[in-house]
C-alpha cells in the first residue's frame, strides 16, 4: 500500500495512458468488427459509423457495462488473494491492460479480427498465474466464458438466419416490396429498441435507484413487469421513428432495389451493435 501512496500520480497517469492505448486498439479492431457490416453494405458512411459508434459505445459502457466490469475485476482472479500485496495487484492489472492493448494493436496490424474480452481475460489470468500460480485463477468461470465464446457464433447465426428469412419472406418476395418494407421494417426497429432498453434497465441500472423509480411510476407493479412495460414503450417509440423515416424518405412507388430501403434499419442495428459492444 505504501508503494501505491508514494507513486499515486505516476500510477494514475500510467493507467490513463494504458487505458487510452487499449481504447485505441478496441476502436481499431473490435469497433471495426461491429460496424463493418453497416459500412460494408454502404448503409452508412465511415464518418457516420464512427459518430454512431462513439455515442452508443459510450452509452453502452456507461449504462449497461457494470456486470462485465465486475466480471473482469473480480471473477477472473479473486482480488482478496492480493490483500497482503495490493501493489502487485495494481501493477498486474496495469500490465494486463498494456499487454491486451499491445496484442490488439499487433492483431490489427495484420488485419486479424480478435476480441478485447479474450485479450484482457487472458492477460489477467497470465499475470496471476505468474505471481501466485494456476490455482489463483477461477477456471470454472473462465470455462463458462469460454463456452459463451463457442456458443455465441452459433446463436448469432441462428438469429441472423431467422431474421433474414423473415425479411425475405415478408418484404423482398412480397408483391409490393416497398409497401411491405414500410410495414415490416418498423417492427425490426422496435425489436432493436426493446433489446437495448431491456438490457440497460435489467442489467446496467440494476444497482441504481432507477428500477425503484420505475416501479413507483408504474404504480408499484412487479419490477420485471415494470421493466417490460417501459422496454415495450421504448420499442414502440423506435417503431414510430422508423415508420416516420420510411414514410418521408422512401418513395411510395414500387422499386426493385428494395434492399436499399433497409438502410434506415441499419441505423438502428448499428446503434444496437455499438451499444451492446460498449
Amino acid at each position: 500500500m505504501e508503494f501505491i501512496i508514494e507513486n499515486f500520480y505516476l500510477i494514475l497517469a500510467s493507467s490513463i495512458i494504458f487505458g487510452f492505448f487499449m481504447a485505441y486498439g478496441i476502436g481499431a479492431n473490435d469497433v471495426a468488427n461491429a460496424m463493418g457490416t453497416s459500412v460494408g453494405s454502404k448503409a452508412l458512411t465511415l464518418t457516420q459509423a464512427l459518430v454512431i459508434a462513439a455515442i452508443f459505445e459510450f452509452l453502452g459502457a456507461y449504462f449497461a457495462g457494470a456486470s462485465v466490469t465486475t466480471t473482469i475485476r473480480e471473477n477472473i482472479v479473486d482480488p482478496t488473494l492480493y490483500d497482503d500485496s495490493p501493489s502487485i495487484f495494481v501493477l498486474g492489472m496495469m500490465a494486463s491492460l498494456l499487454a491486451a492493448g499491445a496484442w490488439l494493436l499487433l492483431a490489427t496490424t495484420f488485419g486479424l479480427p480478435v476480441s478485447t474480452t479474450h485479450s484482457i481475460i487472458g492477460a489477467i489470468a497470465g499475470f496471476s498465474i505468474y505471481y501466485i500460480g494456476w490455482t489463483s485463477v477461477s477456471w470454472g468461470y473462465i470455462l463458462e466464458v469460454t463456452f459463451s465464446w463457442v456458443l455465441t457464433p452459433f446463436v448469432a447465426a441462428l438469429f441472423s438466419g431467422l431474421l433474414y428469412w423473415s425479411a425475405r419472406k415478408f418484404v423482398l418476395n412480397a408483391k409490393n416490396p416497398i409497401a411491405a418494407a414500410r410495414q415490416f421494417i418498423p417492427f425490426y426497429a422496435g425489436l432493436v429498441g426493446f433489446s437495448i432498453s431491456a438490457i440497460t434497465l435489467n442489467k446496467g441500472l440494476k444497482n441504481t435507484e432507477v428500477p425503484l423509480l420505475i416501479t413507483n411510476y408504474f404504480g408499484g407493479y412487479d419490477l420485471v413487469a415494470s421493466l417490460f412495460i417501459l422496454s415495450f414503450l421504448i420499442a414502440f417509440l423506435c417503431y414510430l421513428v422508423s415508420r416516420f423515416l420510411l414514410s418521408h424518405y422512401v418513395s411510395k412507388s414500387d422499386n426493385p432495389n428494395v434492399e436499399g430501403k433497409f438502410a434506415i434499419l441499419m441505423i438502428f442495428t448499428a446503434s444496437s451493435i455499438a451499444f451492446a459492444h460498449g
